[in-house]
C-alpha cells in the first residue's frame, strides 16, 4: 500500500510518517501530484499556516482535487483538514474546496488551543475500536462545514464547540493530531489504512 504525504515545506513529518508506516505501508513524502497515479491514498499533514500551505499546494490543486473526487482516500490532519475547505480567515489562498465551507478563528479568549481535549465521535469506520477519545490539539483555527452531515466528531474549547473530524466520501479530516494522541490516535491512523485497503 502506497501512501503519499504532501510536504508543504513546513514542519516535521517524522512522527506522521512513522505512524503511517507501522503496518508495512510504503510512505512517500512528496511535493508533486505527478505521483498520484500510483498512490493508494493521500495524507495532508497538519503543520503550518493556511496561506503558505495553500500557495505550496496551488500548482497541484486541481490534480489533487480530481483524485479525491474520483475516490482516492485522503486523511487531512489539522491544517491538512482545513485545506480540504474553500478558504480560511487565517490568510490568503484557496483550499481544495472538496468539502463545502470555510475555516474560522477559534472563538476563545486563549489561543492557540495547545494540549489534550475530549472528542465526541459519531459512528464512522475511522473511530472503530476507539472509546472515550482524548486527542492532542495545536490550533487557533477550525473548519466550519456548510453541511452538518459532513461532521463526524465534535470538540469544545473555551466555550467554542467545533468540528473535530469530518468525512466527505473517502476523504476524512481531523482537527487534532492522531499521530501525537497515543494509542487511540494510532488506532485512528490504522483505521484509515484499513479503509484504504
Amino acid at each position: 500500500m502506497r501512501i503519499d504525504v504532501f510536504d508543504f515545506g513546513v514542519g516535521n513529518l517524522h512522527s506522521l510518517s512513522k505512524a503511517l508506516s507501522r503496518h508495512s505501508a510504503d510512505v512517500r513524502i512528496v511535493r508533486d501530484a505527478d505521483t498520484l497515479d500510483d498512490a493508494d491514498a493521500i495524507v495532508l499533514p497538519g503543520v503550518g499556516a493556511f496561506g503558505a500551505a495553500a500557495d505550496a499546494l496551488s500548482p497541484q490543486r486541481e490534480r489533487i482535487r480530481a483524485a479525491l473526487e474520483a475516490g482516492v482516500p485522503c486523511l487531512g490532519i489539522c491544517l491538512g483538514m482545513q485545506l480540504l475547505f474553500d478558504r480560511s480567515e487565517e490568510g490568503r489562498g484557496i483550499g481544495l474546496g472538496v468539502v463545502p465551507g470555510s475555516v474560522r478563528r477559534l472563538h476563545a479568549s486563549r489561543r492557540p488551543q495547545m494540549g489534550w481535549n475530549a472528542v465526541e465521535t459519531a459512528p464512522d469506520p475511522l473511530f472503530n475500536g476507539v472509546d472515550a477519545l482524548i486527542a492532542y490539539y495545536a490550533n487557533s483555527f477550525v473548519a466550519e462545514p456548510l453541511r452538518d452531515r459532513d461532521v463526524i466528531a465534535w470538540s469544545e474549547y473555551d466555550g467554542d464547540r467545533f468540528p473535530a473530524a469530518i468525512r466527505h466520501g473517502s476523504t476524512w479530516g481531523v482537527q487534532f493530531h492522531p499521530e501525537k494522541s497515543g494509542k487511540p490516535g494510532l488506532r485512528i491512523v490504522d483505521n484509515f489504512l484499513e479503509q484504504v485497503r
